[in-house]
């Protein structure tokens, strides 16, 4: 048995200790990852002063630049396997991160899984299809109460639209022959006109002009009763 194998059995074996929890092991595993990638850095920068001693030395003391190239070779082995355990460590930090998700996914779906149960059980298929009955009727009763709101009513008062329409006509003649006897006519003269004069050219003229004033208003009052009748009827 390898010397790593006796290690972690009999580190196993002096006494039971508890699995991390994940949360706990993803820090340790961010943690090696920092200290990795610092020792990194440095085995680089060490690998660059080895390079630039051996260039240094070249052929003026090649024992010195043999040495230099010699640890640079050391070192550039501990960095790959740096960069392998890096890579190994990145997986595996991976993984159990997938594996936490998966994990809480699955508990809050177990959660979810019991809740709808519980709500279930209190459930009864045929008293849902009742009450999605007893709905429906109501809904239509609803329904049918609205139209029956919404129709006009129409009540039998017993008359007869005839005789209302002829009373109306009555009325309304009633009130235009009051309308025509209010109007007053015009006055004739009673005396008789004055003998004319002897006629002129200017008198005549006068004259004239008169008869026209006097034909004029009696048009004018011809159309005023004209327009009085026509508003009365």
């Amino acid at each position: 048995m390898s010397k790593l194998g006796k290690f972690f059995k009999g580190g196993g074996s002096s006494r039971t200790r508890a699995a991390p929890s994940p949360q706990e092991a993803l820090a340790r595993l961010r943690e090696t990852e920092e200290m990795l990638g610092k020792k990194q850095e440095y085995l680089e920068n060490r690998i660059q002063r080895e390079l630039s001693l051996a260039k240094k030395h070249g052929t003026q003391n090649k024992r010195a630049a043999l040495q230099a190239l010699k640890r640079k070779k050391r070192l550039e082995k501990q960095l790959t396997q740096i960069d392998g355990t890096l890579s190994t460590i990145e997986f595996q930090r991976e993984a159990l991160e997938n594996s936490h998700t998966n994990t809480e996914v699955l508990r809050n779906m177990g959660f979810a899984a019991k809740a709808m149960k519980a709500v279930h059980e209190n459930m009864d298929l045929n008293k849902i299809d009742d009450l999605m009955q007893d709905i429906t009727e109501q809904q239509d009763i609803a329904q049918e109460i609205s139209e029956a709101f919404s129709q006009r009513v129409g009540f039998n008062d017993g008359f007869d639209e005839d005789e209302l329409m002829a009373e109306l006509e009555e009325l309304e003649q009633e009130e235009l022959n009051k309308k025509m006897t209010n109007i007053r006519l015009p006055n004739v003269p009673s005396s008789s006109l004055p003998a004319q004069p002897e006629r002129r050219p200017a008198a005549s003229s006068f004259a004239h002009r008169s008869r026209a004033a006097s034909s004029r208003r009696v048009e004018d009052e011809d159309d005023g009763i004209k327009q009085l009748a026509a508003w009365a009827t």
